[in-house]
């Protein structure tokens, strides 16, 4: 039962500096080699950036959605393959084929290889091929949050009929989520909101599910006490125009701010060209008071949490809530929605208020910036927390718990 195992840990689309799932997969893959596992990632683009210890395997795609050459048009040589053909197609008519193909050449690799596996572990792909795998070997996956929800709240968003359509029509492949996933003898997830939405949503009792929170890294996000911090600056690190990340929310929170105090709010990354974001910044006339990181590195990202004097997560809904750790081990006060499991990563040690509520978001700031002891109170709580609560190598640890009994399970 202690012997090291053999890991195959998959996942279709793994950006390593944002988006949970990527820093899921770069992270747990180094901590499950340094407890002594030998673990292959087996990826598609963007290189997920493992380290030296663990085998890295990126199988070639379509790329169709590299930011430098979004959507481009495949060459005839590249659509000779039927699983190039399969994504071309879907992706023509607005579909979103990935998680699906993916599978596929998962599956395609793991028949030629004569690597041996304990265990695949799926990082939320959950194509058709991942039953096919586990009629082979023991499968387990990770399903960090319901995209139902996504779904649901994309729908809501726009009054355009044609928008609606098209919104069903691209979260179409949560059909094979569920079909899969229901089949499957046990799954991680990151959060108990997690386990009890997604086991609501997808129809699977409980009991099949084992919760594991993710840890937070450390290495990368930590105080800077050398950097001044503006009380008046505050960060956000979800630019995503995706409702579901509620910056539209903030954005009016902001405008009523500005009306007793100035502040300047700090968004990590880009928007959308002519989004909805950058159009409601121009309605709401926020431009000068608004700063967009574009794409930084680790080091420049701490220093601008460094800054800062309160950093704000206005998601209607996570699984899990990353920004929320990673804020907290920079070491300032976080102001957080209530939104799915966000209240598990922060405790006590935010101030909480509720989703999509622009109001409650502008109390919280302003209350926050007239009360400086508040903010080191929270500052503090918050990074206790996250050093006691939320490490990588508890993840990893029980993470291997959970592959022990699907390994048992198959055998």
């Amino acid at each position: 039962m202690k012997s090291p195992l053999k890991i195959g840990l998959i996942s279709y689309r793994s950006n390593p500096h944002c988006g949970g799932q990527g820093v899921y997969v770069r992270h747990l893959s180094h901590a499950l080699s340094d407890l002594g596992h030998d673990v292959e990632v087996i990826a598609g683009p963007p290189d997920p950036m493992v380290n030296n210890n663990v085998k890295l395997t990126m199988l070639e795609t379509l790329d169709l959605y590299n930011p430098e050459d979004l959507f481009r048009t495949p060459g005839l040589s590249e659509l000779k393959n039927p699983i190039n053909l399969i994504e071309w197609i879907d992706i023509s008519t607005m579909g979103y084929p990935e998680p699906l193909t993916f599978g596929m050449r998962v599956n395609q690799y793991l028949k030629k290889t004569e690597n041996h596996y304990d265990i695949i572990h799926d990082n939320q792909s959950l194509s058709y091929s991942i039953l096919s795998m586990a009629r082979r070997m023991p499968v387990t996956a990770t399903i960090h949050h319901p995209m139902t929800v996504d779904r649901k709240l994309a729908v809501q968003s726009t009054r355009s009929f044609i928008k609606k359509i098209k919104a069903l029509r691209w979260y179409s492949f949560i059909t094979i989520q569920k079909y899969v996933a229901k089949r499957l003898s046990r799954i991680i997830t990151v959060s108990e909101t997690s386990k009890r939405d997604i086991a609501k949503e997808f129809n699977i009792d409980q009991s099949k599910f084992t919760t594991i929170p993710i840890g937070i890294d450390t290495n990368n996000f930590y105080p800077i006490q050398t950097i001044k911090k503006l009380s008046n600056r505050i960060i956000v690190t979800n630019s995503a125009d995706t409702p579901l990340k509620g910056l539209y929310h903030l954005l009016y929170a902001i405008k009523n701010v500005l009306k007793t105090r100035r502040v300047k709010l700090v968004v990590i990354g880009s928007p959308k060209k002519n989004g909805g974001i950058e159009k409601l910044i121009k309605k709401l006339d926020l431009g000068q008071y608004i700063k967009f990181t574009g794409r930084i590195d680790h080091a420049q990202f701490v220093k601008e949490y460094a800054k800062a004097g309160i950093a704000i997560v206005p998601s209607l809904y996570e699984g899990f809530g990353l920004p929320v750790g990673e804020a907290m081990a920079c070491r300032i006060p976080v102001i957080c929605t209530t939104g799915g499991a966000l209240p598990e990563v922060a405790g006590d040690a935010t101030k909480l208020v509720p989703p999509g509520n622009a109001e409650a978001l502008e109390k919280a700031i302003l209350e926050l910036m007239d009360d400086p002891d508040q903010r080191e109170m929270l500052a503090q709580k918050g990074y206790d927390r996250v050093l006691k609560e939320f490490t990588w190598e508890k993840t990893a640890v029980r993470t291997v718990q959970a592959y022990r009994e699907s390994i048992n399970d198959y055998h």
